[in-house]
């Protein structure tokens, strides 16, 4: 099994384990990231973390910061379960996080642009896997 295989499919575990990457079980729980989410004022990055889309106002960034640092805890933990990188783990992380945004929501797209998910597959990352 090759190492982005192996990225990849523990990536996946711990996106079953979390109840889902783009929608982690802690944040699923506060309505502000539902709000938030929803309003197009945050997406899915390219590496894994929680982006705020356009301005931000200290009680939006505060809960960014406060999701990203959950997300780097648990991807650290995967990682080093994985023989990976905390940057590899997190960009399969975030490939998959992509994947999973639903019509209406932000995600960044490769060229580092904030895009809306429409029906079709979301632009992703040749690296993706």
């Amino acid at each position: 099994m090759n190492r982005l295989t192996r990225i990849t499919l523990a990536a996946t575990a711990a996106a079953v384990a979390l109840g889902g990457i783009a929608t982690p079980a802690f944040a699923q729980r506060d309505p502000a990231y539902a709000a938030a989410r929803e309003a197009g004022k945050v997406g899915e990055q390219v590496d894994g973390y929680l982006g705020i889309v356009g301005s931000a106002t200290s009680e939006l960034r505060k809960m960014v910061d406060d999701i990203n640092i959950k997300r780097k805890a648990v991807y650290a933990e995967k990682a080093r379960a994985a023989n990976a990188t905390l940057q590899e783990y997190a960009f399969t992380a975030g490939c998959l996080a992509i994947a999973r945004t639903e019509p209406g929501e932000k995600y960044q797209a490769p060229d580092g642009s904030w895009q809306t998910r429409t029906s079709a597959p979301p632009e992703r990352d040749a690296r993706c896997p």
